[in-house]
């Protein structure tokens, strides 16, 4: 039932879920996640939970923020008052960001019961969603799923009660455990509590929630943030897509960067559990470069463990974590539930991993719980580049010997038919009997989804990989090439062993493929 006793039907309640998370359009006519929605939600929530840890409703407290999308405000109010119509106490935390809300479960003062997140991460203004945490970190998709069987079935908690809802300030609390993070990592033996002092720093928030971490980290830390730019949160996202991956976002902030002449900036996603970077050279620190730091950093602790990666990182990114820092390099699938779950299961094995860390930009340390954090990540390079500069050295030598292709494409190749998955999968695997038998290619195997491809044709040095889309009718195609001119060889002849499936759209693949050809 709404909150006005009315039943809430939509469409589908499975199409809400997007893999660990909860996902959909939240304004218009084709609204499905409305506040009615949001409201059942949070008694779906509050069901799942007492059940789980076999409590009381009266007895559990649940943290809930939002980044800076226009329909937040609305639903975090509707779910809020769902967890508190059956006797959870609710912490508001207000505009906060993803990484934020779990810290609320396992920092002393506040050790929340659960935690949830109204975000929709880098989508369109019109889209929201709900990500949601326990003390043991984010919930899985099965977990999801029974969350979104109770919404529709209203198999909620039988003796509904009355919890309070007050606002609580925890975005200083975890600003504040940034900054601790940042003096004890530089450790400056002049100035410890303001060790980013004579440093430039431009952030880009991308209207998103990330403005906090300018005022409360940057700044008490002496770093200079004139510059910084979009911090005011506005959910249309009107200067740029805020996506770290996106090439708009990662120009604005080279702009930013090389106008200024500072000596770093940073770019986060609307719920800062992604970023990148740039240098003072405006060069772009995002994908195969972001990994490649990442591992440089963790394996210098930690020599010789494993680091975990989504299945679309560059070959010159394995030799390096392997050959050059000496570490294991395993790529997974994509979707950065896919790789944190995989680290931890390396390590109930007894195959140490500190680092599980997607192209997008999630990164989530041991260190750190497991936590996918852009902020965290971002502190970390900071205190890299901190001690870099007082040794008189670049944060770039870090990774000075990353081979990089010379070439790189990403092509989205939709799918028509209803049975989108079925489909593609079928087509993944006739590419995958097709190349097999090509001259100079040779199916990679272990990769876990798709079908990876080694080229060594004339001119082509490089490799490419077929494979689902996580949540679209589409078949995604990753190309790189060591050689210029070389992801066209290999688009050329990649066409013809595609066409023949009705249901592709391959006119992406066609313009690629218009390239060299050998």
């Amino acid at each position: 039932m709404g909150p006005d006793g009315r039943l809430i039907t939509i469409m589908d309640w499975k199409a809400l879920q997007n893999g660990s998370d909860i996902r959909g359009i939240a304004m218009g006519p084709r609204a499905e996640l409305t506040p009615e929605v949001a409201h059942r939600l949070g008694r779906a929530f509050a069901a799942w939970l007492a059940r789980s840890l076999e409590r009381a409703p009266e007895g559990l407290t649940v943290a809930v923020g939002r980044d800076s999308r226009l329909t937040g405000p609305d639903l975090m109010s509707s779910l809020m008052q769902g967890l508190a119509r059956d006797g959870l106490r609710v912490f508001d935390l207000g505009l906060a960001s993803t990484p934020a809300m779990f810290m609320s479960t396992v920092t002393p003062g506040y050790a929340c019961d659960g935690a949830v997140m109204l975000t929709a991460s880098h989508l369109p203004p019109d889209r929201n969603g709900c990500k949601f945490f326990t003390r043991q970190g984010g919930l899985n998709r099965d977990d999801v799923s029974v969350l979104l069987e109770l919404a529709e079935s209203g198999d909620f908690l039988s003796a509904p009660g009355t919890g309070a809802i007050m606002p609580v300030d925890f975005m200083t609390v975890y600003a504040r455990q940034l900054v601790e993070r940042i003096r004890n990592g530089v450790a400056h033996p002049e100035h410890p509590e303001r060790p980013l002092q004579g440093l430039r720093i431009v952030v880009d928030a991308g209207n998103g929630a990330a403005g906090f971490f300018v005022d409360r980290v940057l700044q008490p830390l002496g770093a200079d943030t004139t510059g910084s730019q979009y911090l005011e949160p506005d959910g249309t996202f009107p200067n740029h897509v805020p996506n770290p991956e996106h090439p708009d976002a990662m120009a604005a902030l080279t702009q930013a960067v090389t106008a200024q002449r500072v000596d770093f900036g940073i770019v986060f996603d609307p719920d800062v559990d992604r970023a990148a970077a740039v240098d003072s050279d405006g060069r772009a620190i995002n994908r195969n470069r972001l990994v490649a730091l990442a591992a440089a950093m963790v394996l210098r602790e930690h020599p010789g463990s494993t680091v975990v990666t989504d299945s679309i990182t560059s070959d010159g990114l394995t030799d390096f974590i392997e050959r050059d820092l000496g570490g294991v390099h395993r790529r997974f699938k994509r979707g950065y539930r896919n790789v944190i779950n995989e680290a931890l299961r390396l390590n109930a094995a007894g195959q140490e991993c500190w680092l599980a860390i997607e192209t997008s930009g999630h990164a989530a340390l041991k260190e750190n719980h497991f936590l996918d954090d852009g902020a965290y990540l971002m502190a970390m390079l900071l205190i890299e580049l901190a001690r870099a500069r007082r040794e008189g050295r670049s944060l770039g030598t870090l990774i000075a010997t990353l081979r990089e292709p010379a070439e790189s494409a990403e092509i989205r190749i939709g799918n028509d038919d209803r049975d989108f998955r079925t489909s593609g999968n079928q087509v993944i695997d006739a590419l995958r009997a097709r190349a097999g038998v090509e001259p100079d290619w040779k199916v990679v195997p272990d990769n876990y989804e798709g079908v990876r491809v080694a080229c060594r044709g004339a001119g082509e040095r490089g490799w490419f990989l077929l494979r689902l889309s996580l949540h679209d009718p589409v078949l995604a195609l990753n190309i790189e090439s060591e050689t210029p001119g070389g992801a066209g060889r290999i688009a050329h002849r990649l066409l013809p062993l595609l066409q023949g499936f009705d249901a592709l759209e391959l006119s992406a693949l066609e313009t690629a493929a218009k390239g060299p050809s050998g």
